[in-house]
């Protein structure tokens, strides 16, 4: 049995159209508060570690389960920028992004027992192109409040393509899992055939 440690939709529809069975159990945990104990680790050791205690809430109420982890972090000039708190924070970060490369890593945990069996981590860049204030305003008017969810402030399922002139990297991270190294990893603990 797989157990998917987020309430995230674009996780949830990407192991589904996949073929993955599970069920979601959102975890509970204070990112920001790991993420504010974590002032010198790299993007990448934060995702993963994110990941990670999500996995690992959830396996504690579960044992035996395989649980799968899963959260993402955007970097844009060296800074990392959370989950927008209100509208205006997100036409903040849209303000600081144009014109930027923004790195965008995502970190997938699969924990069974409490033990780490698969850690995965990927970086997608996205360049964003310039913004005008009228676009930003645009863009919020038909995406808020759904990309008050998401890091980077876009869903690229929806109209998050009209912020980038160039993407490199694999589209699942973008999407918010390294589902390809995942499902690697389910086949290697048997939740998939091989």
């Amino acid at each position: 049995m797989l157990i998917l440690a987020s309430k995230s939709a674009s996780r949830q529809a990407m192991l589904s159209a996949a073929g993955v069975a599970f069920t979601a159990v959102p975890a509970d945990i204070d990112e920001r508060a790991l993420e504010a104990a974590l002032p010198d680790a790299a993007p990448a050791d934060i995702a993963a570690q994110l990941a990670e205690a999500k996995a690992r809430t959830v396996s504690a109420q579960d044992p035996g389960a395989l649980v799968l982890g899963s959260d993402s972090l955007v970097v844009v000039d060296g800074r990392r920028f959370d989950k927008p708190a209100d509208r205006e924070e997100a036409g903040a970060h849209l303000r600081q992004f144009s014109g930027r490369t923004m790195e965008l890593y995502s970190g997938a945990v699969l924990v069974r027992d409490g033990l780490t069996v698969a850690r995965i981590v990927d970086c997608a860049r996205l360049s964003v192109r310039e913004l005008s204030d009228r676009f930003i305003e645009t863009y919020l008017d038909a995406e808020w409040p759904e990309v008050g969810h998401c890091v980077g402030v876009f869903r690229i399922e929806a109209r998050g393509p009209q912020l980038f002139s160039a993407i490199e990297g694999d589209q699942f991270t973008v999407l918010g899992m390294p589902l390809l190294a995942v499902l690697a990893a389910l086949r290697d603990e048997g939740v998939l055939p091989a």
